[in-house]
């Protein structure tokens, strides 16, 4: 049996998250994706903003830096740029990455920076009210939208593409093992990685569209996420309500500490 005490601070539990919550599946996917590529606890740092997902760092036995509202990227940068040889991963959620933090979001993925981000998507601010945030779904309830949310979703994953991320992908809590795998392709990944994960938030979001049953939000992912290869065979009537999943780009292109490294060495030879 895998021993996640190793990579765990006990001293900070119990935890905060509510029955359900996809977060701890999460944490432990993430320890397993770690122990598994023998990294170890000195050469890891995690960095995470605000909210239900950034409070992972805290019982993760590894350095780690909890920062402000929105501005992980900024701080992992910084960490990066610093240190180039540590693993730095990013724990953030839909709101604190894409609302607030959304420029930072969108310029290291432009810069293309080594950095693995696990995006928590759980459509909702869970630990600050139960707000709309940038990838609730149109229609679906919150406390600033009680009569259903009118504002189109963010697509995150296609945002990072856009921008200029290394590799993308998508996940969800329900198929576990994927997760844990696609969170290993991104910390093997040199350049901008991005893992969305979809995550069930039965407090804030199940109770408000009637699945606070922690369970209907598990059979929701299990039923409406469709791997990639099966998702290019649906037709745009089948793919209606779905969530494609996977990897949805893997590509090579310039990373910015090394080329930071290459301009340094470049100015002293001069």
């Amino acid at each position: 049996m895998f021993n996640y005490l190793k990579f765990i601070r006990t001293r900070n539990f119990p935890h905060i998250w509510c029955p359900g919550c996809g977060d701890g599946i999460i944490l432990k996917a993430l320890i397993r994706a770690i122990d598994g590529l023998d990294i170890s606890r000195d050469e890891a740092v995690m960095v995470s903003g605000i909210g239900c997902s950034s409070r992972t760092p805290g019982y993760v036995d590894i350095n780690t830096l909890h920062t402000t509202h929105g501005r992980a990227l900024p701080f992992a940068t910084g960490v990066k740029h610093a240190s180039p040889d540590l693993n730095v991963i990013v724990v953030t959620g839909d709101g604190d990455a894409t609302a607030i933090g959304g420029n930072h979001y969108i310029h290291a993925a432009r810069r293309n920076i080594n950095l693995t981000v696990l995006l928590y998507n759980n459509y909702i601010y869970g630990m600050t009210g139960g707000q709309c945030s940038p990838t609730t779904p149109r229609g679906d309830r919150a406390s600033t939208a009680p009569y259903g949310n009118i504002e189109p979703p963010f697509n995150t994953a296609g945002l990072a593409i856009s921008a200029g991320a290394s590799f993308v992908a998508r996940a969800d809590v329900y198929n576990v093992k994927r997760c844990e795998k696609m969170i290993r392709q991104a910390l093997e990944k040199d350049g901008f990685s991005l893992v969305e994960i979809l995550t069930p938030c039965p407090t804030a979001y199940g109770r408000r569209n009637r699945m606070a049953n922690p369970v209907k939000l598990m059979e929701w992912l299990r039923d409406n996420t469709v791997p990639v290869q099966k998702w290019e065979k649906l037709s745009p009537e089948e793919r209606e309500g779905k969530v494609r999943v996977g990897v949805l780009a893997d590509t090579e292109k310039p990373e910015f500490t090394a080329e930071y490294r290459k301009l340094i060495e470049r100015v002293q030879g001069e």
